[in-house]
């Protein structure tokens, strides 16, 4: 069987960032595991029905709940590293973050649960974040820096020697779900439908970065799931309206415009040949040929 590991760094981006791709490949008999760093204890409420007094008292048990409902809608299995939400600094200069949340844990210390989940779920590929978290996030960005960093060690028996037995992850990818290319599809197609662009601000404020445009390697085809991942992230009722901008987009003409979802082959221990339309691309044939 096919393993693929995403690790996130809060309950809900397993469904914003590659949820319907993740159901593709769970539809296909991929075994599919989702690690999330954090429990979003900090986060916002960001749906408007949700702001209430009970909510912000038990928000960690909610979004523990939460993530069940969106972790059984995807059909994959699921742990969580432990560490405390960061919170997002807000300020000019920002305060300092919490002591003790996940973004000023050591690296090293911080990436050793991930390597033992690593050296026991075997995944052949293991998803994350760019350098930039996606975003600047303090958590966005130290998912990337344990990711990365547990991709390396969790082969090596010299590193993390109490973390179970080594296992070397074939290809290692970073999301790219919000780039340019992409929104300005969306965007064209709304004008086209007769609709209003959730995006036209966005985008005349978008300064061009032609160097991250590029770093797309591998879409995905996934549109036929996109119903999916819309079930994921509404089962996320703290953080996602229903009738907010995560929605502005009909689903037809999302399909239509945009059918992919998109990643960045980082770190690849097999032969492959770019551009790729499958994260398994140069693996599936390997793997058969070992069970053979």
């Amino acid at each position: 069987m096919l393993r693929l590991m995403h690790v996130h760094a809060h309950p809900d981006d397993e469904s914003s960032k590659g949820a319907a791709s993740t159901a593709k490949y769970v539809a296909e008999g991929v075994d599919v595991h989702v690690v999330t760093c954090t429990g979003g204890e900090r986060g916002s409420i960001l749906n408007p029905k949700m702001d209430r007094p009970d909510v912000l008292e038990n928000i960690a048990e909610i979004r523990r709940q939460e993530m069940e409902r969106a972790r059984d809608i995807l059909g994959v299995t699921q742990d969580w590293l432990g560490f405390v939400d960061s919170g997002w600094p807000e300020g000019d200069p920002p305060p300092p973050l919490p002591e003790g949340c996940f973004a000023t844990i050591p690296v090293e210390e911080a990436a050793e649960p991930l390597v033992r989940l690593m050296r026991s779920f075997k995944p052949h590929v293991v998803t994350t974040y760019d350098e930039n978290g996606g975003y600047p996030h303090p958590d966005h960005i130290m998912c990337h820096k344990v990711s990365v960093e547990a991709f390396a060690a969790a082969g090596d028996p010299t590193r993390y020697p109490d973390a179970g037995e080594p296992w070397q992850p074939m290809k290692l990818y970073y999301h790219h779900g919000f780039h340019r290319e992409r929104t300005v599809a969306l965007h064209e197609a709304m004008l086209a439908d007769g609709l209003e662009s959730p995006y036209a601000e966005r985008l005349e404020q978008w300064k061009p970065d032609p160097e991250h445009d590029n770093r797309v390697t591998t879409r995905v085809p996934c549109a036929e799931y996109f119903h999916v991942r819309d079930k994921a992230l509404i089962a996320h009722a703290t953080q996602i309206d229903p009738e907010g901008p995560w929605f502005a987009v009909p689903l037809r003409l999302h399909q239509a415009a945009w059918p992919t979802e998109d990643y960045e082959l980082v770190q690849s221990l097999v032969d492959v040949t770019l551009p790729e339309d499958d994260l398994f691309a140069g693996i599936r044939e390997r793997v058969e040929t070992m069970e053979a």
